[in-house]
């Protein structure tokens, strides 16, 4: 008995080996595709098939056709992918992201943003524990409802979340439904975008609990996520944000404008799990459309070797 549990182990280690082989192939292929697909990935040796028993060759095929299947989605995504960089005007492709954890990271809040008696709040932070090279990439407030940024973000299949203070989103809600039909996740940011330390509890109350309350009847979801307007909280801004649903609250490690980014860190660069902010705006407030700006990000993305995942798959 000991024998055939020995036997199932070795059986199930080697299904984990192929299974992660095969993810790094597709990965591999992903990021390289540029409308042509690359080498499948090679079956294992004979040598290395020997003394295996039926049902862990069951496994094993059930496992590699599986994984088969999904490099060959990435493949074809890729080559969409491609195609809508041309369009768009990208320099480069952008990377495949890697498939979501099974198991989401434990998120904490980041040293030196602590609130006092805050160990049970929602967690504040600006980068996610991961040591993938993906970043994620948030647009703030909703003021600017370009529909080139809908067709460009689909046809690029990049994942981003937005977080919306009401006052600017209600003269055109159905823009953002669009944009939840799309994939886009929506977040809180208030319902005036006021500066929330000066404000007292109720105030503050209103302001957070209020567009819960309101994202919830329009989209019909209530936001996990809270951004507070300039960075800016204290313990009740914590506080009330737990008291109305909020689960964690991230800020921003980089910032993105079409001409250039601006960085958190001393290093000025990006790294395994950063938190990009950039802002729904035009050519009325910065130089250039929302599209030049996901250009700029995306080349510097793309650069330094990062892809997009969405950030609702780690948090």
């Amino acid at each position: 008995m000991q024998l055939v549990r020995q036997k199932r182990n070795m059986g199930a280690r080697r299904v984990r080996v192929i299974v992660a082989v095969l993810v790094v192939a597709a990965l591999g292929a992903g990021c390289a595709a540029e409308g042509s697909g690359g080498a499948r990935p090679a079956s294992p040796s004979a040598g290395a098939q020997a003394g295996r028993g039926p049902g862990a060759a069951k496994e094993e095929a059930g496992a590699s056709g599986t994984l088969a299947a999904h490099l060959e989605k990435v493949r074809r995504n890729q080559a969409l992918r491609a195609a809508a960089a041309r369009k768009w005007g990208l320099a480069r492709t952008p990377l495949a992201a890697p498939p979501p954890p099974a198991v989401k990271p434990r998120i904490t809040t980041r040293k030196g943003f602590e609130v006092k008696g805050g160990e049970s709040l929602p967690p504040v932070f600006t980068t996610v524990p991961t040591k993938e090279k993906i970043v994620f990439l948030t647009i703030d407030d909703g003021a600017e409802k370009d529909p080139e940024l809908l067709r460009m973000m689909t046809e690029l299949q990049i994942p981003y979340s937005a977080f919306l203070s009401d006052y600017v989103i209600d003269d055109d809600y159905g823009y953002f439904a669009k944009m939840r039909d799309a994939g886009a996740a929506l977040h809180n940011h208030t319902l005036n975008h006021r500066y929330l330390p000066g404000l007292s509890y109720a105030q503050q109350q209103r302001e957070i609990c209020g567009q819960q309350e309101k994202l919830q009847k329009r989209y019909g979801t209530r936001p996990r996520l809270f951004r507070p307007p300039y960075g800016n909280y204290n313990g009740d801004t914590l506080r009330v944000a737990k008291s109305c649903g909020v689960e964690a609250v991230p800020l921003w490690a980089s910032e993105a404008f079409p001409d250039h980014m601006e960085w958190r860190e001393w290093d000025r660069d990006l790294h395994p799990g950063d938190i990009i902010l950039t802002h729904f705006r035009g050519k009325g407030d910065w130089k250039g459309t929302m599209p030049d700006m996901i250009r700029r990000v995306m080349q510097t993305v793309t650069e330094k070797g990062y892809a997009v995942a969405k950030l609702e798959d780690y948090v």
